[in-house]
């Protein structure tokens, strides 16, 4: 099962600079909860960053892949050069992480979307790519202060 997953503010807003806008102690909690152990998808941006917060510690997921098209290698990862092919083909579950990009590009495959809605504006550069969310429903729905905690699943036709 492929699934999305991001927290945005109620511009779609998801990132400045290669980063959070914001820091919620529990989307970070909430998004590690989902994520922790399980494969990932990412693009080298989104890996950039996380490796810049985590150090020299591990990333907390379980197989990383990294989707990329420059030359680089990753000691730590597999690297994917054509997103298509590898959803298309990919068995089991797998989260995909970030970035804007990645997120667009992985959006026709995904059977489940991990949403926060962040109901508040935030300032930022980075929105999440349009896209019809009345093609899932929504199964679950949390509200926590600002956070809104929604998983939707793809419409079956």
């Amino acid at each position: 099962m492929i699934n999305l997953i991001w927290a945005m503010d109620q511009n779609w807003l998801i990132g400045k600079d290669n980063e959070l806008p914001w820091h919620y102690k529990k989307d970070l909690a909430y998004f590690k909860d989902k994520t922790k152990g399980q494969p990932v998808l990412m693009g080298d941006m989104t890996y950039d960053s996380l490796k810049s917060y985590y150090k020299d510690r591990p990333l907390p997921f379980g197989q990383l892949y990294i989707a990329s098209i420059s030359n680089r290698q990753f000691d730590d990862a597999i690297k994917v050069n054509d997103i298509d092919t590898f959803l298309e083909n990919y068995q089991g579950d797998l989260f995909v992480i970030g970035g804007k990009t990645i997120y667009r590009l992985s959006l026709p495959y995904a059977d489940r979307l991990y949403i926060t809605f962040i109901d508040a504006s935030h300032e930022g550069n980075v929105y999440f790519p349009p896209f019809d969310l009345s093609a899932y429903k929504l199964i679950q729905e949390n509200q926590v202060d600002v956070l809104r905690f929604c998983v939707y699943e793809k419409v079956k036709a």
